[in-house]
């Protein structure tokens, strides 16, 4: 059974303080990586350029403490006794050397290799060399690695599974284990089936710290495989991507929806802080790939924006889930460690404009005032019922922080889409019954998740979701006494009947109906709002 999102807050913070120190990475890294500013252009310079930038212009004490490597960094070939070897015309002094320096002024360095035969970009991979490369790379002063999946001998879940495992082994065995990011759930993402992207996103999280769960945010050479592609595009498919998978999230592993490509020529001044902010609510790692030398005074400003940041760093490190979405706006909260609640309000529409959303929205049951404070501008004022946000430049992002103005905040409903994560159709309530549609932003696509495991649309919160027999759903009215209206979230994704064990399945012809529960199933793999206990059954 669900536990309510009030006494899973409480045990959280219970225990986060035992376990934190037991975590690899108990809050998203944050930090630098060169590839999306250089690719294979990497050099010493650019590393000893961009630490000292970061500390003199506050993103080091803001906590962007990590430094990578990304490929490209070695020769075409191995030595004789198998270990790779570093180009001294890019890093003269070699890696050792630069490690002890970037550690000098407080950074955590990282590497990069490839699980396999050949790096994607044409460099020794490391696969049959795992224990070598680690073992090097430790004693290079390395304490983070990037394994990206480029050149699998036979590319098959599985092997990527066996090879990442070994690597998960390896990493974890060394004297001061290294933190792990993985890329292998990239090279599944946009498959026809995505059986075996939620395969690979089902074990990630037990092999390391963070996963790039689908394509880079786009790169300099980007538009040669994906025309008339522009960063503010790039990001949205990221982010995209990134909100099927809250369910995975947790206190040290985080999903990845790759760098924040803040210098990239074509974003404005308002994406740019929208990438920050949607990052951030997402508690999603925050590694720059950028020339930061050559950032302004004002992108130094939004990337150290402390309240934005806390945001991201939060104990509970929930990723917000979707309250709604339409043609122009998507709506996400999610709860905060102190009990405050987080709004994120995105305008992807072509001009400025204010966006309401009520407390029912939010998941608040309070009739009280609450205070709601803008963490662009850290002003704050007290709203009730309903919090409006003003202003929203195109393609600018609101991000609020809900506190109570006296004691707590009170009870909070986990509220937002259901939404089958391959077809993206969303669970529609309507006086014809269920189905599922395109999202509009509407009450009826608005679904409550509430204590004794009813599922309820907000346009009618008197109704529950029913297996009513026979295979199939409906909406009827709430009674404790009758079957049919509890259901279990596991953790691959299946909304599961308590009374049956049959799962909700989107049909062929987008019926909303039950059926026997299939293994990560195309139609049967589902969203559900942010505070929803995921059970691993």
């Amino acid at each position: 059974m669900a536990l309510s999102l009030t006494r899973w807050l409480l045990a959280a913070t219970a225990v986060l303080p035992q376990v934190s120190g037991s975590i690899l990475s108990p809050t998203p890294p944050m930090g630098f990586n060169n590839w999306s500013a250089f690719m294979c252009g990497l050099n010493e310079s650019i590393f000893i350029e961009t630490a000292h930038s970061m500390v003199d212009n506050g993103l080091l004490a803001a906590g962007y403490n990590r430094i990578n490597l990304d490929d490209c960094w070695s020769t075409m070939e191995r030595a004789t006794n198998g270990s790779m070897v570093v180009d001294t015309e890019k890093f003269p002094r070699g890696l050792p050397w630069l490690t002890k320096y970037l550690k000098s002024l407080g950074f955590i360095p990282g590497i990069y290799t490839d699980a396999g035969l050949k790096s994607c970009g044409g460099y020794p991979g490391a696969y049959g060399y795992e224990e070598i490369d680690a073992r090097d790379f430790a004693s290079w002063g390395f304490d983070f690695l990037k394994l990206d999946g480029c050149n699998m001998p036979t590319g098959t879940q599985a092997e990527y599974k066996q090879v990442y495992g070994k690597w998960h082994k390896i990493l974890s065995s060394l004297p001061k284990p290294m933190a792990f990011s993985e890329s292998a759930p990239a090279y599944f993402a946009e498959a026809a089936n995505l059986t075996d992207w939620y395969a690979v996103m089902e074990w990630v999280p037990e092999y390391g710290q963070l996963a790039r769960h689908s394509r880079d945010t786009l790169v300099f050479n980007s538009t040669l495989y994906w025309p008339d592609i522009t960063g503010w595009d790039s990001i949205l498919f990221n982010y995209g991507q990134e909100i099927r998978l809250a369910r995975f999230q947790k206190p040290g592993y985080y999903n990845d929806p790759d760098f924040l490509i803040v210098d990239h020529f074509d974003l404005t001044m308002d994406e740019k802080r929208s990438h920050f902010a949607i990052w951030s609510a997402l508690s999603a790692p925050l590694i720059i790939s950028a020339w930061i030398p050559g950032f302004s005074k004002a992108d130094f400003e939004y990337l150290t924006n402390k309240d934005i940041i806390a945001v991201n760093q939060d104990k509970l490190v929930f990723q917000s889930t979707v309250v709604s979405q339409d043609e122009n706006w998507d709506v996400l909260t999610k709860s905060l460690s102190n009990g405050d609640r987080l709004l994120t309000i995105i305008n992807k529409g072509k001009s400025t404009a204010s966006y309401s959303v009520s407390f029912e929205r939010i998941g608040l049951t309070t009739d009280q005032h609450v205070r709601v404070k803008d963490l662009w501008s850290g002003k704050s004022n007290v709203a009730k019922n309903r919090v409006t946000a003003t202003s929203i430049p195109s393609h600018g992002t609101a991000i609020l922080r809900l506190s109570a103005v006296h004691k707590s905040l009170g009870r909070v409903i986990p509220t937002g889409k259901v939404f089958n994560t391959f077809s993206l159709t969303t669970l529609t309530a309507s006086s014809a019954g269920l189905t599922w549609g395109s999202s509009t932003g509407v009450d009826a696509q608005v679904w409550q998740a509430l204590d004794d495991t009813t599922i309820r649309p907000l346009a009618d919160s008197r109704q529950c979701l029913t297996e009513s027999g026979r295979g199939k759903v409906e909406l009827t009215h709430c009674n404790k006494k009758l079957g049919g209206q509890q259901w279990d979230y596991l953790y691959s994704g299946n909304l599961r009947s308590l009374s049956s064990k049959n799962c909700l399945t989107e049909s062929k012809d987008h019926g909303v109906v039950m059926e026997k529960c299939l293994y990560l199933d195309n139609n049967q793999v589902f969203a559900l709002p942010s505070g929803v206990e995921v059970v691993k059954d």
